[in-house]
């Protein structure tokens, strides 16, 4: 994708400016919206490849802003915002966020979140054979290879290797997890993931105290960091 469209939905103007420069600076091209309906409205009429949204604006709460583009828009959407509690950060990752980062950010990793959630967007995610270093997964012949040698797993360990794999770069929520590997009723056991999540890391690792692949969310959950 040709310099990628990104629209601000925050009310600072010193943010705004900050993201205008830095993003033009990396080939994207941006527009700002200081409202929720103004972001709304333009991305009704010009939808951007990714939308960076801020939840405290002044006329509706960001969290009800995410729900409404979550009703049709499919791009990308990370949420930008000083509020650190992990109530609002897994709502809005349950809600279809694709990324939460806390104000003030880095703009080093902001950018990377982005072409992350870019590249998933774009369905990179989904090439059947995903190579990240030593670490080659082919994900339609449900094999891995860590050094050249096959790592064996068992049928529940690569099915969460394959869904935190084809959300590269995104946080999944231990409900999502859950949701999807064991099923809704098993939304209430946190203790699934952490213990598989640990196996793989045994498996998949340099160091498993010291993953570089699944990186922890405290209190939220995973993601998968491929490089």
């Amino acid at each position: 994708m040709n310099d990628p469209t990104i629209l601000i939905i925050d009310d600072e103007v010193p943010i705004q400016k900050l993201l205008e420069i830095t993003l033009t600076a990396h080939g994207f091209k941006t527009t700002a919206a200081a409202t929720a309906k103004e972001g709304l409205t333009f991305v009704a009429m010009h939808p951007p490849d990714l939308v960076l949204l801020d939840l405290g604006l002044p006329d509706d709460d960001g969290q009800n802003v995410l729900v409404k583009l979550r009703e049709w828009f499919t791009n990308p959407i990370i949420i930008l915002s000083v509020r650190a509690a992990e109530e609002d950060i897994v709502r809005a990752l349950d809600r279809g966020a694709n990324d939460y980062l806390l104000k003030p950010f880095r703009t080093g990793e902001l950018l990377a979140r982005i072409r992350s959630a870019l590249r998933l967007s774009q369905g990179l995610a989904h090439v059947p054979v995903q190579e990240f270093g030593n670490l080659v997964i082919d994900l339609a012949a449900r094999t891995v290879r860590k050094n050249g040698e096959q790592v064996k797993l068992t049928a529940t360990e690569f099915s969460l290797l394959k869904l935190l794999v084809r959300n590269e770069g995104k946080v999944l929520t231990h409900a999502f997890i859950l949701r999807e590997i064991w099923g809704p009723g098993y939304v209430q056991h946190p203790e699934y993931p952490r213990v598989f999540i640990g196996q793989l890391r045994k498996k998949i690792e340099d160091n498993a105290n010291q993953p570089k692949f699944i990186v922890t969310e405290s209190g939220v959950g995973y993601r998968f960091v491929g490089g």
